[in-house]
């Protein structure tokens, strides 16, 4: 996936704040061998529990990954991007990625958005394919159903209660047979 277009200028980052950038970078390229239905998963998974990504945050995230990776600062837009979610989420945020492709002249593209705005991307017309925003915080989660050893009694389901067994030798009316 990859957009033609002259690399961006680099800015260098102090060794200090490198660590984490690299780890983002290393984690990028590896999920981004994923076919694309897995890395869609890792990149739902990782969002839990971040906030919504400013464009700052989201700049701040985009730049330190191309002051450290070569690959990503070129033509690799999918490690780029990736890379660029996951600081932000080391970040405590997430902004929402995606992935898309133009059909003419056909090309493929992955990036980063932040206020449904692409961060640092040329002006291009992309269907977007896949997209992983932020959980919105007001979001209910739906309780886990009980497990079926608890007190809970089963669903009924609509079916006619089934009368316990009688002892041996009750006539289901409550008198002994020959009796």
């Amino acid at each position: 996936m990859s957009v033609s277009m002259t690399p961006a200028p680099r800015t260098r980052l102090p060794w200090w704040r490198r660590p984490p950038v690299l780890a983002a970078v290393g984690a990028a390229h590896l999920i981004g061998r994923l076919p694309p239905a897995r890395i869609r998963a890792v990149l739902e998974l990782a969002r839990r529990g971040a906030a919504p990504a400013t464009a700052e945050q989201a700049k701040a995230a985009r730049d330190a990954v191309m002051a450290v990776s070569l690959s990503c600062a070129g033509e690799g837009c999918l490690p780029r991007s990736i890379a660029t979610a996951l600081l932000c989420r080391l970040r405590g945020s997430w902004p929402t990625w995606c992935a898309g492709v133009r059909v003419h002249p056909f090309a493929a593209h992955a990036w980063v958005e932040a206020g449904n705005r692409p961060i640092d991307e040329p002006p291009a017309s992309y269907h977007r394919t896949i997209v992983v925003p932020p959980l919105d915080p007001h979001r209910t989660v739906a309780p886990l159903p009980s497990h079926p050893r608890t007190a809970d009694p089963p669903p009924d389901h609509g079916r006619a209660a089934v009368p316990p067994p009688s002892p041996p030798g009750d006539d289901g009316v409550g008198r002994r047979a020959g009796s």
